[in-house]
């Protein structure tokens, strides 16, 4: 097996965590043939995919508050992303369904667009955004949320409970607040809240992730075409079938199972052993 038969295998084994993996991947690899500006060595997305704090974009296109959760400014900023994105999926998907997860990726980062958009309105900032940090950030907080003494084993660094890798990683992001990438830090604390209230209302019955269970499969039954029904003729002179060629079939199949268990009786415990009603029955049979 090669090597793309083996991505195309885990492709359709992995599940849809690793689907969302491939995906973002596959978006980077686009985005490298299309949006990336050799010149200035820096990518320039489009505004109908990159999530822009301009009412007057985002409002013609709403898809972009899901699209930007696919794309990454740079190798490093996919790789760390998908890194955590896998550690937060395995522990995720350990006591939750993968619509669930679904559900709570793409709620997350609509959530977490809005709040960016808002935000930047607010502050009459206008600038762009992509990346899956904000998405991965609400399945992170959300796990966090329902096991938070979990323990994980890190490397070089032995067993800690999942609250605190968690923890590391939003304080991380609040250090930065002020510093850089304002607006990635405002969505991801975003993210965050969503998992935590995701995960809350979750626990008290209500499952956000149907919102998006339900919506795809309303366009899949859309698109979904009917089965076509036969045209059936109708004459008057119609008579009902006879079934002789079927009761044929089935008395011949339960005479000769009869037969087959009248003889494995004879082969155990000899011939003698028959009632009446066996030898007549085996004797007419043999007729």
């Amino acid at each position: 097996m090669n090597i793309l038969d083996d991505l195309k295998l885990q492709y359709r084994l992995g599940g849809i965590a690793m689907r969302v993996i491939y995906w973002n991947i596959g978006c980077f690899l686009i985005s490298l043939v299309f949006f990336y500006n050799f010149s200035n060595a820096q990518f320039v997305f489009p505004n109908w995919l990159a999530l822009s704090s301009d009412p007057a974009v985002f409002m013609f296109k709403p898809w972009t508050f899901l699209t930007y959760a696919f794309f990454h400014y740079g190798f490093l900023h996919l790789l760390f992303n998908m890194m955590v994105l896998n550690f937060a999926s395995n522990l995720f998907l350990t006591f939750f369904t993968q619509k669930q997860y679904l559900g709570l990726y793409v709620l997350g980062a609509i959530f977490s667009g809005i709040v960016f958009a808002l935000s930047f309105y607010f502050l009459n900032i206008s600038a762009p955004i992509v990346g899956a940090s904000a998405a991965i950030m609400a399945i992170l907080v959300g796990v966090t949320t329902y096991q938070p003494l979990m323990n994980v084993r890190l490397l070089l660094i032995g067993n800690v409970k999942l609250w605190h890798i968690t923890a590391v990683i939003l304080i991380l992001d609040l250090m930065q607040f002020r510093l850089d990438n304002t607006g990635g830090h405002i969505s991801h604390l975003a993210g965050a809240f969503f998992g935590f209230l995701f995960m809350k209302l979750l626990q008290n019955g209500t499952d956000l992730s149907k919102i998006v269970s339900r919506t795809l499969d309303f366009f899949s039954n859309l698109f979904r075409k009917s089965p076509s029904t036969p045209f059936t003729k109708v004459h008057k002179n119609y008579k009902k079938p006879t079934e002789k060629v079927t009761s044929r079939i089935v008395t011949k199949d339960k005479t000769q199972q009869q037969i087959d268990e009248i003889l494995d009786k004879i082969s155990q415990s000899g011939y003698d052993c028959l009632t009446k009603e066996e030898k007549e029955f085996l004797f007419k049979a043999g007729k």
